[in-house]
């Protein structure tokens, strides 16, 4: 079973940026499409970002399209979401994830312990 963990979240201003991590254990981290999930206080978890195996299919969530970049190096086992032009309503725990390869909004086996990211206005 993969073993993911994230890092990078934290406290910034609106319209500021941050960098995601997720490490992945195990050898078979390019074999899964990877995803980034949310939960907001009081909110459902929430679909933010996949990408494919090889990186070059990539899914994003309206609220974050243009603003966030997922990509992955494989040869790292590493997945990342960059987040740029944040917004207060982007404060939320990051969940990094293998997601179903028939619906990418699904998470399938493992997904991490999380990280904050908190936006102030």
């Amino acid at each position: 079973q993969v073993r993911l963990v994230e890092s990078g979240g934290g406290l910034v201003q609106a319209g500021g940026s941050l960098r995601l991590s997720c490490a992945a254990s195990g050898r078979t981290f390019g074999s899964y499409a990877m995803g980034w999930f949310r939960q907001a206080p009081g909110k459902e978890r929430a679909f933010v970002a996949a990408i494919s195996e090889n990186g070059r299919i990539i899914s994003y969530a309206d609220s974050v399209r243009g603003r966030f970049s997922i990509s992955r190096n494989n040869a790292w086992n590493t997945l990342y979401l960059q987040m740029n032009s944040l917004k207060p309503e982007d404060t939320a725990v990051y969940y990094c994830a293998i997601v179903s390869p028939n619906n990418w909004h699904e998470i399938s086996g493992s997904w991490g312990q999380g990280t904050q990211v908190t936006v102030s206005s």
